[in-house]
Formats: C-alpha cells, structure tokens, sequence
C-alpha cells in the first residue's frame, strides 16, 4: 500500500527508519506546513515525493495517510483525508475534542474507510506476554490493578516543553493513552471513571535549553488520580503527574485471585515481565514471546494495513482510540462535577497479537 506522511516534525523520524522493516506498506510522500522540512526529511530518507499537505490530500496514488502533526490538528487532517478517499493512521490522541473524534468515525464509517490510531506498543512482545499470561489464567480472575506515570514535568528536559502545558497537553493526554490502550488490551473496555484532577502549579519555569527561564503559564492538570472501572469488573487506580520528583512504583500492576503480574513500561515494545503466584515465594522473570521488542513505531500501520488487505477488524481501530478519549475526559469530568462518570462508548477487546511480519 501507498503511504504518505503528512507533519514532519520529530515523531516523523521513527515512522521514517522503521519503515523499512515492514514490507507490506511504502511511503511515497511526505508533507508539512513547512515545505523545506518535509523536503529534508525525503532526501534524508530517500522518500520519492516531497508535497504541501494539499499536494499529499490530492496525490490519488496514496491511499493510506499517517497523520503526524500536533494533537490539536489531528481532527482536520484526519477528516480531510477521509474525505479524498484515503485511510488514516494517526498518533495518538486521536483528537482533542470528543466531538471531533465522532466526526473522524462517523466519516469514516460513512467512506467505508479506515481509521486507526497510536500507540501501536501493545501490540509489541511485552505487553503481548502480559496478555497471554492472563488468558492462561495465570493468575486467576483480574481483581484490580495500578498504574503510574509520574515525572517531574518537561520544563526540566524538553527543548521547547510549554505544549506540555496547554490544552491538549498534560500527563493525561500526552501519556495517558499509552496506559489506557494497555489496559484495555488486557483487562478490555471500561465502564465508568472517576478522578480527582489539579493544576498543582499555575506557572513553571523552563530550565533546558534554548528557552532557560521562560515561564510557562499552565493550563491543564498536572497531578490526575483517577479509579476506573472495567466491564470485566477490574477496578483499576491510576495516578497520572508532572508533579513527582522520584518515586519507586511500578509502570502497572494486575492483581488476581491466583498471583500479581508486574507489567512493563506501556511507551515500549518489550518487558520486562514479572510474575509472582499465590504462595511463590520469589517474583519470577517471564521469557517474552516471540514479537517486536525495540521501538517498533509503524507496527500499527503495518497492523491495519494488513486488516485492510483481509477486509478485518484492526487492532489499532479508531474505536478504541475513541474510547480512550473519552476515559481521558471523563476523568477531568468527574473531577470538576465531582460524580461518578458513566461511559458512553465502549470497543472490542484487541484480539491477542501474536508474533507476525509484514
């Protein structure tokens, strides 16, 4: 399949060098809003076609379109792209606005196309053993589980980090659905949220370079706890933050009635794995399954290619990235009505990603 990029900015690399490892999809085109950076990126990466975004919508030979560019214009482009008759992976989130992200499926829905979303490391080995772990019963019915991303903010490393803090932006949105797509492909869809949310800061002060010193004026929550329950009954906690300077806990845990199963870093492809059963007196290292291990960015677009040329249901499909969102927003719901929230969309539980190349 014929593919082209649209928004060259540094994510775009990755999509570029791992493109080459999947053989059932080529990228024919890249675009930006600024010509010049989409015209290094081809002769960097040897890409044939070096477009403005009009250019790469209008090409008819591109069929698939990766979506790159910031959170904030993933709707348009992504619409914009249904609408010339093209399929659509983005990265995540699949939009900002939940009215946005029921247009993207319901034009997509209606062209009979294509719409799928990042993060494509679930489908990598490490979450994959988890999976397979837990499907074995492992460690008996899921009870509940935790979560935690927890840093010190962006301002400390990032070279131009205020995005971090702007609509769109936060531990939630910028991290949260890593987490979120990881839970639900091992534990499935969830049913209602609740979360208590602040802006710990109302201003921060940036101390990486180039921009030492500006202040940035904080416009979203940056400390997020939230309890979310699963269809399944699975009732898991997770804390979100750019508030925490150290800690020691664990990326995610699932707890059942036969033993815990420690689960790695959900922004990688690989483990490690920890397994500890009722009466074990050692935690145990699980050897991975054979699957994608390093940064395999591209997987999902290799993934829904695949699911397009089988005409079957992707694992990356819009409606998981959907409901995503909106756990996402209704945990900033519950917290400023202070209820419960009781989801409106659900998915699919991912069918298990067991090791295939493209």
């Amino acid at each position: 399949m014929k593919v082209g990029i649209i928004g060259c900015g540094n994510i775009s690399k990755i999509y570029l060098e791992n493109a080459a490892v999947f053989h059932n999809y080529t990228i024919e085109a890249v675009s930006d809003l600024v010509l010049e950076r989409a015209q290094e990126r081809a002769k960097e990466y040897g890409i044939p076609k070096a477009y403005t975004t009009e250019e790469l919508l209008n090409d008819p030979e591109i069929e698939l379109v990766i979506n790159l560019t910031i959170p904030a214009a993933h709707a348009d482009i992504a619409c914009q792209a249904l609408n010339k008759g093209k399929h659509v992976y983005g990265e995540k989130p699949l939009a900002v606005e939940l009215a946005d992200g029921e247009r993207i499926l319901a034009l997509s829905h209606d062209k009979g196309l294509y719409v799928g979303n990042a993060p494509d490391t679930s489908l990598g080995a490490g979450i994959q053993t988890v999976r397979k772990l837990l499907d074995e019963g492992a460690i008996g019915e899921p009870l509940s589980a935790t979560a935690f991303m927890m840093g010190a903010g962006h301002e400390n490393w990032h070279p131009d980090p205020a995005f971090y803090y702007k609509h769109g932006g936060g531990p939630m949105f910028d991290m949260g659905p890593y987490y979120l797509t990881a839970l639900i492909h091992l534990l499935g869809p969830a049913a209602r949220v609740t979360g208590s949310a602040r802006i710990s800061r109302p201003e921060r002060t940036i101390t990486s370079q180039p921009k030492y010193g500006e202040k940035i004026a904080v416009e979203v929550p940056t400390q997020i706890n939230s309890v979310i329950d699963f269809e399944n009954g699975t009732v898991v906690s997770m804390i979100m933050s750019f508030d925490v300077q150290s800690h020691q806990l664990p990326h995610i845990e699932i707890y059942g009635t036969e033993g815990t199963i420690s689960v790695p870093d959900p922004n990688t492809f690989g483990g490690p794995v920890y397994l500890k059963k009722k009466n074990q007196q050692q935690w145990e290292e699980v050897p991975l399954i054979d699957g994608y291990v390093g940064n395999s960015r591209g997987l999902g677009v290799a993934e829904m290619v695949a699911a397009i040329q089988e005409q079957k249901k992707s694992r990356v499909e819009g409606a998981l990235a959907y409901h995503v969102l909106e756990m996402m927003h209704g945990v900033y719901q519950s917290s400023n009505e202070q209820k419960h929230v009781i989801l409106s969309s659900s998915c699919q539980r991912p069918a298990a990603f067991v090791n295939q190349t493209f």
